[in-house]
């Protein structure tokens, strides 16, 4: 019982910071703003809201300004379903990308990072 709630206390600490340390979010011209939010309409984000890893994300998402639809694996039965049974694994956080007919389910932060910014950061 101790763990658990040091736990939930670490995470909503995390939440804060996070809150008080935002980072801005990149300015584009409407048309290059356009083509990302286009791009991003194929890629959901499955993941824990306080979860670290699942913040780091969320964090590079907002300084590239890509809006990206967030799915909540932990307390939202279906959303943790449809993770397990097409990605396999209950496993966060989880980038699914949909690109020419194909899902492709992309684990690890620092992967799904640097897949944005190889993306998103020269747009």
């Amino acid at each position: 019982m101790f763990v658990k709630a040091l736990r939930v206390g670490l995470g909503q600490l995390i939440i804060f910071v996070d809150f008080l340390t935002r980072p801005g979010k990149k300015q584009r011209p409407a048309a290059a703003q356009a083509q990302v939010d286009t791009a991003a309409k194929d890629l959901t984000l499955y993941q824990f809201h306080a979860c670290p890893f699942c913040v780091k994300t969320r964090r590079s998402l907002r300084r590239l300004n890509v809006p990206v639809a967030l799915k909540d694996a932990k307390n939202n039965e279906q959303d943790r379903q449809t993770l397990l049974e097409q990605g396999g694994k209950i496993k966060v956080p989880c980038l699914r990308i949909e690109e020419n007919g194909q899902t492709t389910w992309m684990y690890e932060s620092n992967t799904i990072i640097e897949y944005l910014n190889k993306r998103f950061a020269a747009i």
